[in-house]
């Protein structure tokens, strides 16, 4: 099998100025420009998301020998014992480091091995052998680094080797876990180093003190490779940080697309109206909630946004009033690890629940990854929740797959979202429903396949129609009968006979 290997050219080059202290380098002649160092230890979990699913769903297993170790709780691997060279030149450093880690599932049909790991500032990688099948493939690049003067809590984003090695084509350009490098006891004295590749034969320091790197210069050969003063404060390979604020973005969701029958051309004969910064698409189509806010973090897979909108779902209208009358608001998105949930503020027949939990959320990735400033995940699925079903009246049962959901956040102010716009906004139709060109409609769709414009959001539509009769004069009936799968138990609300 041919190897997996890459030896790049430094693309770091005089980016990592090492601080030796007090003293100097004692170099002499040919090899004057590396000096040895010794007792490092490498720290790095690969990635959270990855530990979680060998362990979890895979049901398999991390086994380290030969000096690394697994901290508690699934939590990183740390190789130690690592030797190499700064080269006062390029102000590299390049450290090979003991130990192999084993990750095996036999549910899942996967057994490999990772030894010989190696970092080198100059290149801004980690590299390791992979032993898998009985084949060694020697140098495998599995991370680009962002390398910091201090070399601790650095990020990392994987390979697409890395994404092969892992068994997921998800994985490439996806950030790893944050990487440490130090040196475990400091010595008075530098002996020159034992066993390793790229030891100097050149004179230790007089006396030696763990690499700082003061300078910062940025690679063309790696965008992951640029120098920041704080790990915290470095951008992403797309220019945009791995966490911060969320600048706009859509929800496209249809909630469910046999409830929507149901209630404007089925028993319901009603109609549903999209306002607020919401829209429906034509043809009693799916609705996109707008202007999104919250919080993203690419690096923990976590984001939360909020997006403004409503939509109202009426029918089955009696002596103006309406035995259907729903309405969900400040709907929410939240994912941690690609798992997560849909909550929603819900006004059923004048009585509201604020943060329902409508649907666990189950994306088909559990990375969040950014492309020109901006996240997107398709077809997330949506799954009722017991809170979500008691708001349908009952008739869906806990774990019915709703529709699914269509998600994208812009990271900056100037990203442009899936649709095209900077703003994050839907095109808006006349109101006049399914005969719309521009696809979404912000008006109401009525029973029979008419509609009409709403003015005054939720309330005005409610007022219009008869429904701010006050709750008193209103009195609960039988509940009505759906159509095959798409229903909804509806208390009917009627006028009390004089």
């Amino acid at each position: 099998m041919a190897a997996i290997s890459r030896r790049r050219p430094l693309a770091l080059a005089a980016a990592v100025a090492v601080a030796l202290g007090a003293g100097a380098l004692a170099v002499t002649s040919a090899s004057a420009a590396e000096a040895p160092l010794k007792d490092y230890e490498l720290t790095w979990g690969i990635k959270q998301s990855y530990r979680s699913y060998v362990t979890g769903m895979a049901a398999g297993s991390f086994t380290p020998a030969g000096g690394a170790t697994q901290a508690a709780d699934n939590g990183a691997f740390t190789f130690a014992g690592g030797t190499g060279t700064y080269d006062s030149d390029t102000h590299a450093v390049r450290l090979g480091f003991a130990g192999s880690l084993k990750i095996a599932s036999k549910l899942h049909g996967f057994d490999l091995t990772l030894s010989d790991v190696r970092f080198d500032s100059g290149a801004a990688e980690i590299t390791a052998d992979v032993t898998s099948g009985g084949t060694t493939q020697d140098d495998v690049p599995l991370a680009d680094v962002t390398v910091t003067r201090t070399m601790t809590g650095m990020e990392t984003r994987l390979t697409k080797e890395a994404a092969t090695v892992l068994g997921s084509a998800s994985y490439e350009g996806a950030a790893g876990d944050p990487l440490t490098v130090v040196q475990k006891t400091p010595p008075t004295q530098s002996p020159s180093p034992t066993g390793s590749p790229s030891s100097s034969t050149s004179p230790s320091p007089t006396t030696s003190t763990s690499p700082k790197p003061t300078g910062s210069a940025s690679s063309t050969a790696s965008p992951s490779a640029s120098q920041t003063t704080s790990p915290s404060a470095s951008a992403s390979e797309t220019g945009a940080a791995t966490q911060g604020d969320i600048a706009d973005g859509t929800l496209g969701w249809g909630v469910k697309q046999s409830f929507r029958t149901y209630v404007v051309d089925g028993p319901a004969k009603g109609r549903i109206t999209a306002s607020g910064g919401a829209t429906q698409a034509s043809g009693n189509g799916d609705f996109t909630f707008t202007e999104a806010t919250g919080t993203y973090d690419t690096d923990a897979d976590t984001l939360k946004a909020a997006f403004k909108g409503a939509v109202n779902f009426k029918g089955h209208e009696a002596n103006g009033s309406y035995g259907l009358d729903l309405t969900l608001s400040g709907l929410t998105v939240e994912l941690d690890g690609g798992t997560g949930e849909l909550t929603a503020d819900v006004e059923s027949l004048g009585r509201t629940s604020d943060d329902v939990v409508l649907a666990h959320l189950t994306a088909g990735t559990s990375d969040l990854k950014a492309e020109d400033d901006v996240i997107s995940l398709d077809d997330v699925t949506a799954e009722l929740t017991k809170a979500g079903a008691q708001a349908f009246g009952g008739f869906y049962t806990e774990g019915t797959v709703l529709d699914p959901v269509d998600l994208s956040v812009a990271l900056s102010d100037d990203a442009q979202l899936p649709d095209g716009n900077g703003d994050g906004g839907s095109g808006n139709g006349s109101g006049t429903g399914g005969s719309g060109d521009s696809g979404t409609t912000s008006g109401t769709t009525g029973g029979g396949g008419t509609t009409g414009s709403t003015t005054g959001g939720v309330t005005g539509a409610l007022a219009s129609t008869g429904s701010d009769v006050p709750t008193g004069a209103l009195g609960a009936a039988a509940a009505v009968t759906v159509a095959a799968g798409a229903g909804v138990v509806i208390a009917v609300r009627r006028r009390r006979q004089a």
